[in-house]
């Protein structure tokens, strides 16, 4: 019997390198050379030819490559009430290597989700383009509006309603989150994610003992995390699925975390509700599988194809790290994806779209080889 239900065997995380039209469309635009209407003829266009190509590839489930998008999360906080985009000095984590564009996003009122959020019309577009094939969304996590405005600023001054009252931020961050995922729903998505870099910084010495020396309370805060994370997921629809993609960074093939998933494990895994993890697995900096052993009946997909490198991995060896994984979880609850997206940032990772697609199916065989419901 074939596996039905997100996540599947053979999954990805969302983000697709930008083809020459929609970068230069882009471009065209953001010099005033193109309307709006131009842009999103020719996002329509790249993202029908996209979703083919990942229907051919043997995935189940389709993404808009985020082509939308310049940043896999700041388009959407920064599209929130109460929420916006400022330039910056630098970015708000320092990345090994080339740095991202200097913006960010910063409180400024009331946090709300607005009724016109134009992922709306971004997710109306991508399932009339999909038809009949499962769209899979993706949006940031909860955590990571906190985590960008609050946590990760040294200098960070609220805003008079939400000073001395952090209860309050977190309780309209959790009904911001609530009202988005039931918004879309509304609109027919039956596959959520939430993409979390939060959880990857907590697991890096480096950055916690950052965080601390700005006098933040990081037991708490990752408490908190899971508690509006659960606040969320109380109200969502039973035939709906929500899974967290982990990442530690990832723009133009480099990173800003490094550390196992240990001491975020046992909180995180054992105590957050939602019905998968995409977890990043593809290096050396994201530990083993020891701290798999608190997932309790999520699905894990483990993120054991890279995307950030050309290099094809070898088939003998991703299939003996699945086995060495089902020591913690049973393969029945285990799949197989890349451990990010190849596009966070509309700059992309360094390898080809031909090398892209090489990745992919190499996931598709793979899972197609270990699990007969693939």
């Amino acid at each position: 019997m074939a596996h039905i239900l997100p996540p599947f065997r053979a999954d990805h995380v969302g983000s697709f390198l930008r083809t020459d039209a929609v970068a230069n469309a882009r471009a065209m635009f953001h010099k005033g050379l193109i309307s709006r209407d131009g842009l999103t003829r020719v996002e329509d266009e790249e993202i029908a030819k996209l979703v083919q190509k990942e229907k051919e590839c043997g995935l189940k489930a389709v993404t808009d490559g985020e082509f939308r998008r310049a940043f896999w999360h700041l388009d959407f906080l920064v599209g929130l009430d109460g929420v916006e985009n400022i330039a910056a000095k630098a970015w708000s984590t320092h990345f090994q290597g080339t740095q991202p564009k200097a913006t960010t996003a910063v409180i400024t009122g009331k946090v709300g989700f607005p009724k016109d959020h134009p992922f709306l019309d971004a997710f109306r577009r991508l399932k009339k383009i999909a038809g009949d094939t499962m769209v899979k969304f993706t949006i940031p996590s909860p955590s990571m509006l906190y985590q960008i405005c609050i946590v990760r600023d040294k200098d960070y001054q609220p805003i008079p309603m939400y000073k001395d009252n952090d209860a309050l931020l977190l309780s309209d961050i959790e009904k911001t989150w609530t009202d988005a995922m039931l918004a879309l729903y509304n609109e027919g998505c039956r596959y959520l994610q939430f993409d979390d870099t939060s959880w990857g910084e907590f697991c890096s010495d480096e950055k916690t003992k950052l965080y601390s020396s700005y006098g933040r309370d990081l037991k708490k805060v990752q408490e908190d995390y899971v508690k509006v994370l659960n606040g969320v997921l109380s109200h969502k629809p039973a035939d709906m699925t929500i899974t967290m993609h982990i990442c530690r960074g990832n723009f133009r093939s480099t990173w800003f975390s490094s550390g196992g998933y240990e001491p975020v494990a046992e909180l995180l895994f054992g105590h957050c509700n939602v019905d998968g993890f995409f977890l990043e697995y593809d290096s050396d900096r994201a530990g083993d599988f020891k701290p798999l052993r608190f997932i309790k009946d999520q699905t894990v997909v483990l993120g054991l194809i890279t995307s950030k490198f050309p290099e094809l991995e070898d088939e003998e060896m991703v299939k003996g790290r699945i086995k060495e994984a089902s020591q913690y979880v049973p393969l029945e609850r285990l799949c197989l994806s890349t451990q990010c997206g190849f596009s966070s940032t509309e700059e992309g990772n360094k390898l080809t779209q031909e090398q892209q697609w090489a990745k992919l199916k190499l996931v598709v065989k793979i899972a197609r080889e270990v699990w007969k419901d693939a």
